[in-house]
């Protein structure tokens, strides 16, 4: 679980309507999640898109496009809320199976860019201003292969890690679809659409899971169920260019999402004392400063050492052993989740996108072999995804796929 600057969150949204805990909500009926979405090129500021003036009131948050060059869902600051969903296409022919992912990709981007916008059709979506949507699509590498799609040559499912103890009815998908919101009622409604039109176009679905963020104050890092913070260590503009997005050409404004549902020992970590915790996580639990730092932001120095010549950050601790450092300062940009299915079900819905999934594969085996966290984790759901590029007004989602 890396869990090494800050995921930025939305806070156009009144802090009542964020999403605490998790509740089952039904739209009408039973709803899956499904998400697809594009990069706003409305003007950023500090975080938070800026809204229409209004004369005499607060300016109203705007809609956020869903037509871009990059999807919204990784460009856009993160959500309190989150839902994901995995979909299968039947096993039949490269040219049935392609002519299938075009009319389900077609389908979920007009879903989905109708929702996110100013005035979404279903009643459901409208009186409560704009939805703020955003959301991703992506491509298994399965589906990939079997259909001769035009993805990263890097693309790949995960090897095995010792530890593992992944579910395959929550693993893995031909697409792999995120939507995230300031609330669960713009989920629920928008999933429930999302996976009509897929399924009508001929998508089944594989799994869905649902997932949240604590109440912060704009900027600031969000814990994770362990009261870590979580994601703290994310890479500026310069180094996602670099690590993150793809390189020059087809895939420029592509990257790779890996998803990794980490069911977590809350009550076994949280007996631990105060002093050990910070010790198996590299950082101090009350504000997240590195150990021998000053500041949370603070680059961890995982060479520093006591007087007595031990490691001022053990050499087990979870920063350290997922740290850039050891991978020529390669970073992943995480935004991940928190989900509660039950007592005995709940833990972190680890994502994190990258521009080649071996970085992960480096990062997970030095952790499987040595994080004293290890103990109070365990993996039990894993997927890998090419993130694609978004599309503009008059083009077509996923149209890299097949030159």
């Amino acid at each position: 679980m890396p869990t090494e600057q800050g995921n930025a969150q939305d806070s156009s949204r009144p802090a009542a309507t964020r999403f605490g805990r998790r509740r089952a909500l039904l739209a009408g009926g039973a709803v899956l999640a499904a998400g697809v979405g594009a990069v706003a090129d409305e003007p950023v500021r500090d975080g938070r898109a800026t809204g229409r003036a209004t004369t005499g009131a607060p300016a109203a948050p705007a809609a956020i496009p869903f037509h871009g060059a990059r999807q919204a869902g990784v460009t856009l600051p993160q959500q309190p809320a989150t839902h994901l969903l995995s979909f299968d296409l039947p096993q039949n022919s490269a040219a049935t199976g392609r002519k299938t992912l075009r009319g389900v990709l077609g389908v979920l981007a007009r879903t989905l860019a109708t929702a996110a916008s100013d005035s979404p059709p279903d009643p459901r979506l409208q009186g409560g201003g704009a939805t703020r949507l955003t959301s991703l699509v992506g491509i298994g590498p399965s589906l990939a292969t079997r259909l001769g799609l035009n993805v990263p040559d890097s693309l790949g499912e995960l090897p095995p890690f010792p530890g593992d103890r992944l579910e395959p009815h929550r693993s893995k998908g031909d697409i792999l679809v995120q939507l995230c919101a300031a609330d669960r009622w713009t989920l629920a409604v928008v999933a429930e659409l999302a996976d009509r039109a897929a399924r009508d176009a001929g998508a089944v679905p594989r799994w869905t899971q649902t997932g949240f963020l604590p109440h912060t104050t704009p900027g600031t890092t969000p814990r994770n169920l362990f009261g870590s913070k979580d994601g703290i260590a994310n890479p500026g503009h310069e180094a996602a260019e670099r690590w993150v997005w793809g390189p020059p050409g087809a895939h420029r404004n592509g990257t790779v999402l890996v998803y990794r549902r980490i069911r977590m020992d809350v009550t076994g970590f949280a007996a631990l004392p105060e002093g050990r915790r910070d010790r198996v996580i590299g950082r101090r639990d009350r504000d997240g400063v590195p150990l021998g730092g000053t500041a949370e932001h603070d680059e961890p120095d995982i060479y520093a050492k006591n007087p007595d010549g031990s490691y001022v950050i053990p050499a087990t601790a979870h920063v350290r052993l997922a740290s850039p450092r050891f991978d020529g300062g390669a970073r992943m940009l995480r935004r991940s989740y928190s989900y509660d299915d039950g007592p005995a079900d709940r833990g972190l819905l680890f994502c994190a996108f990258m521009r080649e999934p071996a970085q992960f594969t480096r990062v997970q085996n030095r952790l499987a072999a040595l994080d004293a966290l290890a103990p109070f984790l365990q993996h039990r759901a894993s997927a890998v995804a090419y993130i694609l590029p978004g599309s503009p007004p008059d083009g077509t989602l996923g149209e890299q796929l097949w030159t």
